[in-house]
């Protein structure tokens, strides 16, 4: 699964997944015989397969096949996303933005996502979709950390490890304010060490180890398979997928010294956009994306976890994933004062690691 937060790419799923690399020129706010039949997805990246194998390559296909509707696909990371479609507010050129907390907030804010509740969204949990019906999760998913099997033994369980000199220069996070998963390592280290302070102090000491910025929280994973890194950050649906062909990975969750690891809710939620040029299609999309058959997928097809509290996972792809979660304690961030103070955490993150 990919995780590029800098390169937009443009797909066109049928049957499979034509990926050219570009932008997308079609005036937003019409629609012309010709392109009626077509719906435009913007996204972060992680649901989409390297080969064509990932979620959205099955549910965009299965889509595509059932209604006829050819889905326009561009990713890139969840800030960026946000980012092209505020530039583009005057000529809209998608239909549905998928991003992660709190990027979605960000862009509910900032009037970029209508109000639609898709079928099947009253099956969601009301922490995991807005209460007044501009964006739902699709994709349920967890923060977590990567290291090296082979290599970095013992594996590391504490944020304390990681201070270690071996992982000098062979640990690497990507980027707050960037990457979501990269502002997933500020929440979570918010939460561990008792709030902002102690996280950016901590945070500051990392960076001795840290090789620099990334971009990219995908490109990290292939690093530490290899051994160039040997620990790195990520998430659990993006990781375990990479896992199949990445023999290497294992996935942890940080804990202090002497404390208990926990994660957070990191899901992908998708809403409309605001003056969607092809509006009666993306409620189309986010229906079927919500419906049980692409929900049943979401685990052996995606390696994540269904947003419906009614769809059971089953299968060995389920049962690994509920085994990773075993013990891990769950907390919820108050996204809405995330979302508030992004910029100021972001500042001071860079600030104090001098980033």
């Amino acid at each position: 699964m990919r995780r590029n937060n800098r390169t937009l790419s443009v797909a066109t799923a049928v049957t499979g997944a034509v990926v050219l690399a570009g932008t997308l020129t079609a005036c937003g706010g019409s629609s012309s015989a010709a392109d009626a039949k077509v719906v435009t997805v913007y996204s972060a990246d992680g649901l989409k397969g390297e080969k064509n194998d990932g979620w959205y390559d099955k549910v965009f296909a299965d889509f595509t096949k059932k209604t006829g509707i050819k889905v326009k696909y561009v990713e890139a990371g969840s800030g960026e996303v946000i980012q092209r479609a505020l530039r583009e507010k005057s000529n809209t050129q998608a239909d549905v933005l998928v991003t992660l907390p709190p990027f979605i907030q960000q862009a509910d804010a900032k009037g970029l996502l209508q109000k639609y509740t898709p079928a099947g969204a009253d099956q969601v949990a009301a922490a995991d979709k807005s209460p007044d019906s501009t964006w739902t999760s699709v994709v349920n998913n967890y923060f977590g950390f990567v290291s090296n099997k082979k290599e970095a033994v013992p594996a590391p369980t504490t944020w304390e490890d990681l201070l270690s000199p071996k992982y000098r220069n062979k640990l690497q996070y990507s980027t707050p304010g960037v990457a979501g998963d990269g502002t997933a390592v500020l929440v979570q280290a918010m939460h561990d060490f008792g709030g902002e302070k102690p996280a950016l102090a901590y945070l500051k000491k990392l960076q001795a180890n840290n090789v620099g910025p990334s971009s990219s929280t995908g490109a990290l994973a292939p690093k530490v398979d290899k051994g160039d890194l040997l620990v790195a950050n990520g998430d659990v649906q993006m990781n375990y997928a990479q896992s199949k062909t990445m023999p290497n990975l294992g996935i942890w969750f940080a804990k202090k010294q002497g404390g208990k690891p926990s994660t957070f809710a990191l899901p992908y939620a998708a809403g409309l956009v605001s003056k969607a040029p092809h509006a009666a299609n993306g409620k189309k999309l986010l229906d079927y994306m919500l419906g049980e058959q692409a929900q049943q997928e979401v685990s052996p097809v995606g390696g994540g976890f269904p947003a419906r509290g009614d769809i059971k996972a089953t299968g060995a792809d389920a049962q690994a994933l509920d085994k990773l979660l075993h013990g891990v304690q769950i907390f919820r961030p108050d996204w809405n004062d995330i979302d508030k103070n992004l910029d100021t955490y972001v500042q001071d993150w860079q600030d104090a690691t001098s980033s």
